[in-house]
């Protein structure tokens, strides 16, 4: 839904899915695949976006037609695009052949590690990014839109900070699935004799001071309402 705040500028609410993975096995970097962790989730996101125009659209006629006063059609427009977002996220990771839920097994120990709380799986982004817009006529319009996703999270992977012992691991999962979130918290695969000392207790895991991003390329198609005034009745005079 896109309504014009003025001729210049429009205001846009856009309801967005879509789906984000990783995996270390797909790296170069030798401490990301010791690492081997890997995961996907989905992306739920609710925003309100603002367009201001680089050109001004006009609606006036489409072919240059003899004796026909006016402005001439103008079917294209590019528009920067910021904005602000609420959206929901859920990393999950395979294991035995099954996808789990991270955030309620507390790979890092949230809940039970002092300072580390759960995480919630809502979160604030930032839209921003540029479109390009074609009306076909005055109604029908198609557009492509491009956009990265600042956030305030750095849990859409499930991955932050440091590892912890397992009891804080085995704690915050709790019941039957304390043995799964131990074994998702730590995926690496020693081999030499220090290998152990990259996922020990204390040693990085993620980067907190560096939050996730996620990016949108949609293709849109657009029809427009015209909004009908109401007219104003007179009343006859005596």
């Amino acid at each position: 839904m896109r309504y014009r705040v003025t001729r210049k500028i429009a205001a846009s609410v856009h309801f967005n899915y879509g789906m984000v993975s990783g995996n270390d096995n797909t790296t170069e970097e030798v401490s990301r695949r010791y690492r081997n962790l890997s995961f996907r989730s989905t992306i739920l996101e609710l925003s309100v976006q603002f367009e201001p125009a680089l050109m001004k659209e006009t609606t006036g006629h489409r072919y240059r037609l003899k004796g026909v006063k006016g402005r001439r059609w103008l079917g294209i427009n590019t528009y920067p695009l910021i904005g602000i977002g609420v959206f929901y996220f859920n990393p999950k990771a395979k294991y035995n052949g099954k996808w789990y839920a991270l955030q309620p097994l507390g790979t890092e120990g949230q809940g039970e590690f002092p300072t580390r709380k759960k995480y919630s799986r809502f979160a604030v982004a930032i839209p921003v990014g540029i479109g390009f817009k074609y009306w076909y006529n005055t109604k029908w319009s198609f557009g492509i839109e491009y956009g990265i996703r600042k956030t305030f999270t750095d849990y859409i992977d499930d991955v932050s900070t440091t590892y912890v012992d397992e009891a804080f691991i085995r704690d915050a999962a709790g019941g039957a699935n304390s043995d799964i979130a131990v074994e998702l918290a730590d995926r690496s695969e020693p081999v030499g004799p220090e290998d152990w000392k990259r996922t020990a207790p204390g040693a990085q895991r993620g980067d907190p001071t560096d939050p996730d991003t996620y990016m949108f390329a949609k293709i849109m198609i657009a029809y427009k309402f015209r909004m009908v005034k109401r007219r104003r009745r007179s009343r006859p005079k005596f």
